[in-house]
């Protein structure tokens, strides 16, 4: 057991979710006949559900903050159509129309963040109202009527990258090269970090276990490459997945690395301790809310991209499925606890999940139904390990405050 911890990184339980998203695909694999790891469906996956993972790297810096946002869905509803009708009816460019979509986030960020920071409204009341007040106003300016989107958006929401190399090896060659990049920026991070743990110990930690958890994280990401570029041809890794990694790795430093994201995890953890440092609690707030916006406008774009058109009922529901990736994913309802890369774990597991049961012909309400009991049980198996003094199922995998959290929590007890 204490080998297989230094495998795997010193921890057993960071992986649980990694784990149970591996599972579901080899389950679903199984019975779907092995149409479940293909290189259409995989493709699919990641493009259909990057709208979801956009937004829930917002939603988790909220539910740090101890909020949330139930707003979120009808603001990427109303973002897209005013895109859509921009383009369409107004006469707009596509990029002016995108760019005027992104400014509507912010406006309609500031505006919820206003509500939170300045009135001190709870969150969930304030987005509530934000909720109806989008639901009805996508409504109201598209008349009940979808809107054609701009077609040069289709290849934000459903392109593919350059399709070149293919005659001479048969892959994809941009995601080749892609995805030898990322397994060798995953190499140079591990033997980093195993760098560092040597040099501050007595005693130099072995080298083996990182080799072998290399060796396998390596083979995987090569063998995921594969998939993804040797598609049929045109196809390769989905821009929309493109993007949603960038994403997340400018938020994993965002909220790891700097100081926002340490504002962040304080005032999550202890409001008043926050503020008794120094961290300006009302300009967190209205960060995090501009920025939830702003990413359920990227999101709202991203989706009428794909589905070349806005209609009155895009959004609906989008708020549920965002949330869930994020309760999967490990962040405390409480505030305080949670990482993006958790996050979009728990979000490729719900992904997984959806996709798999439609492969196998389960009903669209059986689905839901489904999903639920996941999300609670999940949910309830972690808070059980807790009462009962057992480490968290989900607890390595939503890491608490980098650095100067608990410092804030030291000068509370001193105040």
């Amino acid at each position: 057991m204490k080998k297989l911890r230094e495998t795997l990184g010193g921890d057993l339980q960071q992986f649980a979710m990694v784990a149970a998203v591996v599972v579901a695909l080899i389950i679903f694999q199984v019975i779907n006949h092995g149409r479940m790891i293909t290189s259409s469906n995989l493709q699919n996956i990641i493009a259909g559900n990057a709208y979801v993972f956009t937004m829930s790297i917002g939603m988790v810096m909220i539910i740090i903050l101890g909020q949330i946002d139930l707003s979120v869905g009808s603001v990427a509803g109303f973002v897209g159509m005013m895109v859509a009708i921009a383009a369409t009816d107004w006469g707009w460019p596509w990029w002016l129309a995108a760019l005027g979509g992104l400014a509507l986030g912010a406006l309609i960020g500031a505006w919820q963040g206003f509500w939170l920071a300045k009135m001190g409204i709870p969150g969930f009341i304030s987005t509530l109202a934000g909720m109806m007040i989008f639901r009805g106003l996508v409504i109201w300016v598209s008349h009940s009527i979808s809107k054609p989107a701009p077609e040069e958006l289709s290849w934000f929401g459903a392109g593919y990258l350059p399709d070149w190399g293919r005659d001479l090896t048969g892959l994809n060659m941009p995601t080749v090269v892609l995805g030898v990049l990322g397994a060798a920026a995953l190499v140079f991070m591990q033997v980093r970090a195993w760098q560092r743990k040597a040099s501050s110990s007595t005693e130099k930690p072995a080298l083996w276990p990182v080799v072998v958890r290399l060796a396998v994280i390596v083979a995987v990401v090569l063998y995921l490459t594969y998939l993804f570029a040797s598609g049929i041809k045109g196809t390769s890794f989905p821009v929309p997945g493109l993007i949603v990694g960038i994403l997340v790795i400018f938020y994993h430093v965002l909220t790891q690395h700097t100081r926002t994201g340490r504002h962040i995890y304080a005032v999550g953890g202890n409001k008043a301790a926050a503020a008794l440092t120094g961290v300006n609690v009302d300009r967190t707030y209205f960060f995090a809310m501009l920025n939830m916006s702003v990413l359920a406008a990227v999101a709202g774009i991203m989706f009428i991209g794909r589905s070349t058109a806005a209609g009155p009922s895009d959004g609906t529901g989008w708020e549920l499925d965002v949330i869930a990736a994020v309760f999967i994913g490990g962040a405390a309802v409480s505030g305080g606890i949670g990482t993006v890369l958790a996050t979009i774990v728990g979000g490729l597991f719900m992904a997984v999940l959806n996709n798999g049961l439609q492969l196998a012909g389960v009903s669209a309400d059986q689905t839901q139904v489904i999903k639920g009991v996941v999300l609670l049980a999940a949910v309830a198996i972690d808070v059980l390990n807790k009462r009962q003094g057992r480490s968290s199922i989900l607890g390595r995998n939503r890491r608490s405050a980098p650095a100067e959290k608990p410092q804030v929590h030291a000068e509370a007890s001193q105040a």
